[in-house]
Formats: C-alpha cells, sequence, structure tokens
C-alpha cells in the first residue's frame, strides 16, 4: 500500500472514531438523530454512536439561565408612557421539547415575556404599576411559564428590574411629595404650639389654684390667730372684772397701763409718721406704772406666802 493510501486510511478511522465517541459535559443533553430524526437524549457522560446512521441533533443546556429582557416602552391604563425593562429565569426541563418543539427557544421566551410585561402594567394605573411590581411579577410570570410548558421549559422567576416614568411626572411626583412633607411639617409645628399653649395655660392654671390655696390657708392661719388673740383678750378682761370685782384696784391700772403702751407703739411705728408731738401729763403714765408695780410687789408676796415656796 502507498503511503498516501495508508494516510487516507489512517485519518478515516481517527474521523470514525470520533464519530463513534461523544462525551456530553455534565449540564448539559445531546439529542440523538438517525438520519434526520429524534432517536433518544443523551446525558452527561460518555457515548458511543455509529457513525453516518446516527449523529447529534441540538445540545441543550440543562442548567438555570438567565436572560435580560430588554427595556421598552409601555403605556398604562391612564396613558402614561413608562419604560421597563426586567431578567427572566428559566430552566430547560425536557431536551428534546426544547429542541423540536420551538425554533429560537430564548427569542420565543423573550417576546412571551415582554408582550405579558406590556399586558400586565396596560391594565393598571401609574400608581399601582409604580406600588404593585410583586403583583405584576407574579401575572407575568404565571402567563410565561404556561405558555412555555409545551416546550419543556420551567420558568421560575421574572423581576422587574426598574419601572421609569416620564421626566415631567416625576418632577410633578417630586414637587407633590416636597408639598406634602411641608405640610406635614406645619401641621406637626401648629400642634406643637398647640400643645405648648394647653401646657402654658395648664400651668398658669395650676399656679393660680396653688397661690389661691396658699391665699386661703393664710387667711384662715390669720383668722384662727386672731380667734386666738381675741379669746386672749376676753380672757384677760374677763380676769381684770373679776379683779376691780373683788376691789383690787391695781388690775385696772395694769390693764389701763398696758393698753396706753401698746397705743404708743402703734403710733411710733406708724410709716407716715416722723414727728410725735404728745400732749400729756406724764404723771398719768407713771401713775400708771406705779399700778404695775405694786400688782407686780402684791403676786410676788403671794407666792412667797405659799407653802414649799
Amino acid at each position: 500500500m502507498t503511503p498516501i493510501l495508508v494516510l487516507i486510511l489512517l485519518l478515516a478511522g481517527i474521523i470514525g472514531v470520533a464519530k463513534t465517541v461523544r462525551m456530553v459535559p455534565q449540564g448539559y443533553e445531546w439529542t440523538v438523530e438517525r438520519f434526520g430524526r429524534y432517536t433518544h437524549t443523551m446525558g452527561p457522560g460518555l457515548h458511543f454512536l455509529i457513525p453516518v446512521v446516527y449523529g447529534v441533533g441540538r445540545k441543550i443546556n440543562m442548567m438555570e439561565q438567565v436572560m435580560d429582557v430588554p427595556s421598552q416602552d409601555v403605556i398604562t391604563k391612564d396613558n402614561a408612557v413608562v419604560k421597563v425593562d426586567g431578567v427572566v429565569y428559566f430552566q430547560v426541563l425536557d431536551a428534546a421539547k426544547a429542541a423540536y418543539e420551538v425554533a429560537q427557544l430564548e427569542v420565543a421566551i423573550l417576546n412571551l415575556v415582554m408582550t405579558n410585561i406590556r399586558t400586565a402594567i396596560g391594565s393598571m394605573d401609574l400608581d399601582e404599576s409604580l406600588s404593585k411590581r410583586d403583583e405584576i411579577n407574579a401575572k407575568v410570570l404565571h402567563a410565561v411559564d404556561e405558555a412555555t410548558h409545551p416546550w419543556g421549559v420551567k420558568v421560575n422567576r421574572i423581576e422587574l428590574k426598574d419601572i421609569q416614568p416620564p421626566r415631567d411626572l416625576v418632577d410633578s411626583m417630586a414637587r407633590q411629595m416636597k408639598a406634602e412633607r411641608e405640610k406635614r411639617a406645619n401641621i406637626l409645628e401648629a400642634e406643637g404650639l398647640r400643645q405648648s399653649a394647653i401646657l402654658k395655660a395648664e400651668g398658669e392654671k395650676q399656679s393660680k389654684i396653688l397661690e389661691a390655696e396658699g391665699s386661703r390657708e393664710a387667711a384662715f392661719r390669720e383668722a384662727e390667730a386672731r380667734e386666738r388673740l381675741a379669746e386672749a383678750e376676753a380672757r384677760a378682761t374677763q380676769y381684770v372684772s373679776e379683779a376691780i370685782a373683788k376691789g383690787d384696784v391695781q388690775a385696772i391700772n395694769y390693764f389701763v397701763a398696758q393698753k396706753y403702751i401698746e397705743a404708743f407703739k402703734e403710733l411710733a411705728q406708724a410709716p407716715n409718721q416722723k414727728f410725735v408731738l404728745l400732749p400729756m401729763e406724764a404723771s398719768g403714765i407713771l401713775g400708771s406704772l406705779g399700778g404695775i408695780a405694786e400688782l407686780a410687789k402684791d403676786t410676788l408676796g403671794k407666792s412667797s406666802a405659799r407653802p414649799g415656796s
């Protein structure tokens, strides 16, 4: 055999072995076709195929995959235009269906997601679409997962990444939020002033009540003092009267002298009196003082006459 023929046979043998031995990587499944018709699916590992008769059809990724949803303009129920983008997580569960039930699987899933996003947001007002993102995700996920089930695909999650309302609407919402915050601040300030006025009035009221209580207590004590003084005066007068009735002239001298001195004391303490002229007889005062002295001697004499003194 010529060297060229040997080389040709060697190359044919290598190609035949390469066509016979197939190794499927982990996370993938390959479909097998016999003369172009699907027969079975090869899982991860080493496989042998008869060349020419059998061949590899499609190589399907069985891992969970993520796909970005490009930004698109969506019109809400109240005719506001918003820009929406998102992300889709899906996984192929049946390699044969994903390979032969739909052409361009990722393009088909992407179009389904974008269409259902427009449908979900189009049925809501702008405020709802901005505040009910979880509800939109759930609606789109349910619709897309149901539509892709015949393709052997499981859509696990669909998340809206961003919903952008028009710029003028964003500015209007910002002004509205600012006005609302200012309104709340004014309300809180007015409430604080009101509470301060209430507390101040309560304090003044309590102060007046305490002042009135103090005045009442002082008046009560003053009245009680006057009452006791009056009782003492009455008792002293009674004693003097009894002494006079018994013929004791010194007692009345003491009484008159005491009143006399008290009157002079009050006159001397008067704030509007700088000079006092007293047209009186000194003998009257001396006589009264003499009566006091006699009364004192009398009292002391009686005390010394008592037994055991």
